[in-house]
């Protein structure tokens, strides 16, 4: 397997791409901390993998991603729980927005700079405290396909997701030589809730820009998510991996 033996956290894993990432990693041998938002959203998610995998190595957590000592006690908690170490953390949590430029209003703006950059940010270097003693590990952050082309409304959520790939790049370079990979996968329009409660029409139109026709499913991100947090991606970092079918904008 894949990740057998490895500790991994994984920020928003109660649904979509995140909860596909857990499984995938569960699947792979990896035992996992899910962070949700909420215990009750947490909750759901654990007792769905349960069905799926009884007696799967995992455990939930509910913490403030924008508060670091939350982020620290959350991976601390995680060590203790499953032999003191922690091999990969996986910041996937965050929001997207569709506003018009001249709509945004300052709290508005500072939500996705919190919840996209901020947490991110908690998350890379909670974990980097421990991986660069350890002098291993792998930091995995969740970017866009927008990233690199924009939006046409919304553009906190692209500047947000171009500002997680500068961190990535950076923190590649910084951390490379103490042991510690970081990459970022950006995901294209992939049949998440948000896609599958869009009309029929509208998500034809959006597939037609997609060599491959169609949207991307969470666990063939999640897929990615497994490669690159694996030894089989020993010498991959510092890069901002698209998943996208081929899009054309």
């Amino acid at each position: 397997m894949l990740l057998e033996g490895k500790v991994a956290v994984v920020t928003g894993g109660t649904r979509g791409i995140g909860l596909a990432i857990v499984k995938s990693f569960l699947h792979h041998g990896a035992s996992v901390t899910l962070c949700g938002s909420r215990k009750e959203t947490v909750e759901k998610a654990l007792a769905e993998i349960e069905d799926l995998m009884p007696g799967a190595p995992v455990r939930g957590a509910h913490p403030d991603l924008t508060d670091e000592a939350e982020v620290r006690a959350t991976i601390e908690e995680t060590m203790g729980a499953f032999g003191g170490h922690l091999d990969i953390m996986v910041n996937n949590a965050g929001i997207s927005q569709s506003t018009p430029l001249v709509s945004y209003t300052p709290e508005e703006i500072q939500k996705v700079i919190d919840l996209n950059i901020l947490s991110v940010f908690n998350g890379c270097q909670a974990a980097a405290k421990v991986m660069v003693e350890q002098g291993s590990g792998v930091i995995l952050n969740t970017s866009s396909i927008v990233s690199l082309y924009g939006q046409a409304a919304g553009c906190g959520y692209p500047a947000s997701k171009f500002a997680v790939n500068g961190l990535t790049k950076s923190l590649a370079r910084e951390l490379g030589p103490k042991g510690v990979r970081v990459n970022a996968v950006a995901p294209g329009v992939t049949a998440t809730d948000m896609v599958a409660a869009l009309p029929e029409e509208m998500v034809k139109r959006v597939s037609a820009g997609i060599p491959l026709g169609r949207p991307g499913e969470p666990e063939e991100v999640a897929n990615v998510f497994s490669f690159l947090a694996s030894d089989k991606a020993s010498y991959v970092t510092g890069c901002v991996v698209s998943v996208d079918g081929g899009a054309v904008f």
